[in-house]
């Protein structure tokens, strides 16, 4: 009977405190008030009078919907003696918030529905790392240990297998590339896809896409170099595309191994919120075990490849009053982002295990916190509690927020909620040329897509059918019929291109923006021998299929294949891809960069083109003028086309010839022969012979017309100026900026962080070829650089006319 007295008291409290507008409800924060918590958790009384309003909101609507029913589903309310009442706090697993004032965890549970379980079950994760920080032996040791393979070989080891992921030479600049774009692997009962990260930010669209795919990522660092330049790049990434992220301290089992100074490096040169979540029990030779800070439990590794975890309970007492002092840690940097444990923290309240699990997902959620486990993958150290790690920690496919794009509602975005019932909306982030032809990897966002069913190619429009779909093992393949929200599938004998978004055909979505930039900079390339041609244009279709900013041409002058792409190393690593997948020795020419031509003012023109050569001639007139657009900017407008006329001095036949011919003269212009942007051609007047007139006559009178007035326009040629961000030690600030100034560079800003330095500045692209090898020398190695396309600006007078004299020698 207490009981009951007690709910009923509680909900008179509750609609009374409604009634009189003491409960504030908007739904914009998911915790209600601590006001309202500390009530509850210390009144033994339950009348009206004893709630104290709350001093935040409810994101439950109108508190008047609590009634007795919800309330006895509350599975956390525990009733003391006399009728008193106390409540613990309800979490629900993944929503990154506790709730407090009402049963909702109950709720949700009752009511959530069984897709959602299934997701809750899906880890998509990719592993990130400096060249040579172990990335390929953990990624060996997962497999294993999630019964994938069975049996480890080592990267170097001395049976010649080789590692299972290990496709291509380690030490290449480029980083490795794990075999196959997406690994599935299970740990327990979750699902983990283990996803491709490429390695070096090359500024193409191909990097983006392999990102968005992922929800959640594994930062590696070696205990002894710690945190390295490619490290840097690898969390710049991931905080560009808000990736929550793990970091593991491998490598512990070396001589000079310290953890401690990798986590000092991790808030200091990443600037990250991360503290230890783990210990080691010995270092270097002596690793032997893990204290799991959490628990305050022991991890052992039993045997022989470490495949028998041993827990047990309590630390060792020499490491004692070191895991005091580090979980104390933990706790102090947890409580900067997280209320919860910061109250706790600050009454010298205990916090249980649980509590500080709940807190560390939270926080790793909200991009707060980068939680450190550590461990040694070569002597099988650490990696079965990385595992759990990303169970308990990385987000699952509805925890991330993704959006697509309506094309049909101006690229408006598009919450994707993961509904397997939903609407298919499917990306292709990876192509591969496998033993049956191209298979497409396939990330499905929302709906479910079934083998044998049609599915609608957005980019191209195009209907297809989709004959075989697998889910990868490594680099086997499993056949499966369907494949639902959350998950990564790849598909054979679908035609498409990296980015592609695939739809059931009732929306017309697309993950991905459809305005793909413009190629900045071109060189020509050719086989070594005449023996490698069939590989090398298999390459060549294979790269452009993959990337749509990388571009194949042929010059129409000299006959020779030009290749144009964003940048230097954009166009450095195809070539390195085409010697290395294709075995073809290529001749490269001289880089040149895409200029552009425009006019600054306007020029009157009056053309007309008359040839009489027995029979039918030719004839016709055009009147108007050419002038620079105002509006543009860059190279994304190119050349406008208006016709004035009123009445009939041209038959209306005859403008669509007229507009091809300026189009066709603005792709040549008269300084360089460059194509001609930012520019209006308006028709207002001409004339026409009644039998000598057509589309062809007046397309040539167009073409004339546009060069016989382009000098008189004044045109200036553009060249691409590139964004250029260079981190180097604060040291040699002076040298840097002195040679950008040498490079006819302007400093935009600098900013110093510590011992480092970031500087940026806008350089033309034509005078940025062999920087990195400047910088390199300049820094002693410690510097870097990112460029990326800014915009075209027009060039310097003297530049403009050493560029035309150029062209007139044919030095172009």
């Amino acid at each position: 009977m207490a009981r009951g007295r007690s709910k009923d008291l509680i909900l008179a409290a509750v609609r009374s405190a409604s009634r009189r507008g003491s409960f504030r409800s908007n739904g914009s924060d998911r915790r209600a008030g601590p006001a309202l918590t500390s009530a509850l958790l210390s009144r033994n009384s339950c009348s009206a009078p004893s709630l104290a309003p709350p001093q935040e909101s409810s994101p439950f609507g109108s508190w008047e919907s609590v009634d007795a029913k919800r309330l006895s589903a509350w599975k956390n309310v525990t009733f003391g003696s006399g009728g008193g009442v106390r409540f613990a706090e309800p979490t629900v697993a993944g929503t990154g918030g506790r709730w407090y004032g009402t049963q909702a965890a109950s709720e949700q549970e009752e009511k959530k529905e069984p897709w959602r379980e299934g997701m809750e079950k899906i880890r998509n994760i990719g592993i990130s790392a400096h060249i040579d920080s172990g990335k390929t032996t953990l990624t060996e040791r997962v497999l294993f240990y999630t019964g994938r393979i069975h049996e480890i070989h080592e990267v170097r080891g001395r049976d010649g297998v080789g590692a299972k992921m290990d496709s291509m030479d380690l030490e290449r600049e480029k980083g490795i590339t794990i075999q196959s774009a997406a690994t599935h692997c299970t740990w327990g009962d979750h699902q983990v896809n283990i996803i491709d990260t490429p390695g070096h930010v090359d500024f193409t669209i191909e990097v983006e896409r392999a990102l968005r795919v992922l929800d959640g990522a594994i930062l590696v660092l070696c205990s002894v170099g710690g945190v390295q330049s490619q490290s840097i790049t690898v969390d710049r990434q991931m905080r560009r595309y808000s990736v929550p992220r793990l970091a593991f301290i491998n490598k512990l089992d070396r001589t000079g191994a310290d953890p401690w100074k990798v986590v000092g490096q991790l808030r200091s040169k990443l600037r990250l919120n991360a503290a230890a979540v783990q210990i080691p029990i010995g270092l270097e030779s002596d690793l032997s075990g893990l204290v799991d800070l959490v628990s305050m439990s022991s991890i052992y590794f039993d045997g022989p490849s470490g495949e028998k975890v041993r827990r047990e309970g309590g630390v060792p007492d020499n490491l004692k009053e070191k895991a005091e002092e580090k979980r104390h840690e933990l706790i102090e940097h947890l409580s900067e982002v997280d209320d919860e444990i910061a109250e706790k923290f600050l009454n010298d309240e205990p916090i249980s295990a649980e509590e500080l699990q709940a807190a560390v997902r939270r926080a790793t959620l909200g991009l707060k916190f980068v939680p450190v486990f550590m461990g040694s993958a070569f002597k099988n150290r650490g990696v079965q509690p990385l595992l759990n790690g990303v169970v308990d920690y990385l987000p699952c496919p509805t925890e991330v927020s993704n959006h697509a794009l309506d094309q049909n509602k101006g690229e408006e975005k598009v919450h994707l909620a993961g509904d397997p019932s939903g609407p298919l909306v499917g990306l292709a982030f990876k192509l591969e040329e496998g033993r049956f032809g191209q298979l497409t990897y396939l990330r499905i966002y929302e709906g479910t897509l079934r083998r044998g069913e049609f599915i609608i190619n957005c980019s191209t429009g195009k209907k297809v059918k989709v004959p075989r779909l697998v889910r990868m093992h490594a680099d086997d393949m499993e056949d499966i019929q369907e494949a639902g929200a959350g998950e990564i599938v790849a598909m054979f004998g679908v035609d498409c291109a990296s980015g592609d978004t695939f739809t059931d055909g009732s929306v017309r979505f697309t993950m991905t923006s459809m305005n793909v930039p413009e190629p900045v900079m071109s060189l020509s390339i050719s086989p070594a021998s005449k023996d490698g041609g069939t590989q090398f244009s298999k390459a060549l279709n294979r790269f452009q299929k993959e990337d749509p900013t990388f571009r194949v041409s042929l010059d129409p002058d000299s006959g020779e294949t030009i290749i144009s792409g964003m940048g230097e190393l954009h166009l450095d690593i195809y070539v390195e891809r085409i010697k290395r997948e294709y075995k073809v020795d290529t001749v490269v020419g001289k880089p040149q960069v895409n200029f552009r031509e425009t006019v600054t003012q306007r020029a009157e023109f009056d053309y007309t083109h008359k040839k009489q050569s027995g029979g039918q001639g030719q004839y016709g007139r055009v009147m108007g003028y050419i002038e620079p657009l105002e509006d543009a900017s860059g190279s994304d407008s190119r050349v406008v086309f208006e016709n004035e006329i009123v009445g009939t001095a041209i038959p209306s036949n005859f403008f669509p010839g007229i507009e091809k011919g300026f189009l066709e003269a603005a792709n040549s212009g008269g300084l360089i022969g460059h194509p001609v942007v930012n520019i209006r051609c308006v028709l207002n007047d001409g004339a026409s012979h009644a039998v000598d007139s057509s589309e062809l006559a007046f397309k040539l009178a167009a073409l004339y017309a546009f060069r016989q007035c382009y000098e008189k326009a004044r045109p200036v040629i553009l060249e691409p100026v590139m964004g250029v961000e260079v981190k180097a030690p604060v040291e040699f600030q002076g040298t840097i900026i002195g040679n950008i100034n040498r490079r006819k560079g302007i400093i935009v800003g600098s900013e110093q962080d510590g011992d480092e330095i970031t500087i940026n500045a806008q350089v033309p692209l034509n005078n940025m070829f062999g920087y990195s090898t400047d910088l390199r020398s300049m820094t002693q190695g410690k510097g870097e650089f990112t460029m990326e396309y800014w915009q075209h600006s027009a060039v310097p007078q003297d530049v403009q006319q050493q560029l035309v004299s150029e062209h007139k020698r044919g030095g172009h």
